[in-house]
Formats: C-alpha cells, sequence, structure tokens
C-alpha cells in the first residue's frame, strides 16, 4: 500500500493551503494511495535550538507535537509540505517541524533516504518560489525523490477559498498528486534499483 502524509504549515484550519493539498491528496488517492492530512495549525512545534540532544539519545528531547508528526512522516512513503507565503517565506511553524526532523532525521540514520516527497505553496501575489525552494531543500538534503509536475506546484489565493479558482494551480496540484501516487509505485516495485541508490549514498 502507497503511503502520502500531506502537512498544512499554515497556522490557521480550512484556508487555502489546505485545500490545495486535498487536491493533491484526492488525486493520489484516486491513484490507489493511502492518505492522511495534519494540520500544524493549533499544534506546537518549537524551533530547534541546536542544543544536538538528539546525537546522543537518538530522539528529540523537547516536549511538544513534534514527535507524532515525525513518527507519521517515517512511516509514509511519500510526505507533501505544504505553505502559505507568510512575509516572503514559508510559516514558522512548517520551518521549525523541517529543521527538526531534518536534523533528528540524520542522527538516526537518515530515516527520509529514497522517500518521495515534494512541496506546494500559495500566496497573494509572491514569495512562491522562495518558499517553495525553503520547502524543497528539505527533500534534497533528506536525498528523497522528488517528482514533477505540468508546472510548479504553486497557487493563488488570499480569502478564503479564492485558491480554487485558480485552474491552473488546481490542475497542478492533482498532476502532481498522481505524479506522486506512481513514482512510489515506481520505488516499491523496484527493490533492486532502490539498494542501488542506498549503495550511492554511501559511497
Amino acid at each position: 500500500m502507497v503511503k502520502i502524509l500531506g502537512i498544512v504549515g499554515s497556522p490557521r484550519e480550512g484556508g487555502n493551503t489546505e485545500l490545495l493539498v486535498k487536491q493533491a491528496l484526492k488525486a493520489a488517492e484516486e491513484e490507489g494511495a493511502q492518505i492522511e492530512l495534519i494540520r500544524l495549525a493549533n499544534k506546537k512545534i518549537e524551533p530547534c535550538d541546536g542544543c544536538r540532544s538528539c546525537k546522543i539519545k537518538k530522539d528529540c528531547i523537547k516536549n511538544d507535537d513534534f514527535k507524532p508528526i515525525f513518527d507519521k512522516m517515517v512511516e509514509s512513503d511519500g510526505i507533501i509540505l505544504a505553505s502559505p507565503v507568510y512575509f516572503g517565506s514559508a510559516t514558522p511553524q512548517i520551518k521549525a517541524l523541517i529543521d527538526r526532523a531534518g536534523y533528528l532525521s540524520n542522527q538516526i540514520g537518515r530515516v527520509f533516504e529514497n522517500k518521495v516527497g515534494g512541496a506546494l505553496v500559495v500566496a497573494r501575489r509572491a514569495g512562491h518560489n522562495f518558499t517553495f525552494a525553503q520547502l524543497l531543500f528539505f527533500f534534497l538534503h533528506q536525498g528523497m525523490i522528488v517528482p514533477g509536475s505540468t508546472y510548479w506546484n504553486v497557487a493563488f489565493g488570499r480569502e478564503l477559498g479564492e485558491v480554487v479558482k485558480d485552474e491552473e494551480g488546481i490542475s497542478t496540484a492533482r498532476n502532481f498528486g498522481k505524479k506522486m501516487a506512481w513514482l512510489i509505485k515506481k520505488v516499491k516495485d523496484e527493490p533492486t534499483n532502490k539498494n542501488e541508490l542506498n549503495k550511492c549514498y554511501r559511497r
């Protein structure tokens, strides 16, 4: 079974970012994927303070909502990170999540290696590309595989529900979801190739 997790980095529930993620997840579900959506709204995720305790304890010592989300990320075959543009960049909530997830992953064996992942970004006017790059850096740093779509995975919207009027943005998100499910199936069906990728990393 293909498992895809969508993480909405917006501090408000039911907003444009969530609507866009739901489109991608729905498209992936239509391809046979098991989907789950997590909202960071009303979750407490403190920023990484560089204590490096995870290097020793192989776990994060902060007592907040990070660990259950991290565990779901590890269990998933594919991860979607989504954020609205807040003052030109990703939200503090999702930045805190990926900073800690990436650092902990490195201490316990690069647990995201060869998983599939990608980003979705919503903005009123500008900041898409910078925020999109911020989120992509996580996937690339962790040795994950990023599928394409028919355009960059961005959409426009400010007021609640406006994003659904961006037909190209919605279509791009749906195509991304379908491509994600397709790619995960390919990766899971070819364990030999996956092992070869791991060998390349270790060289």
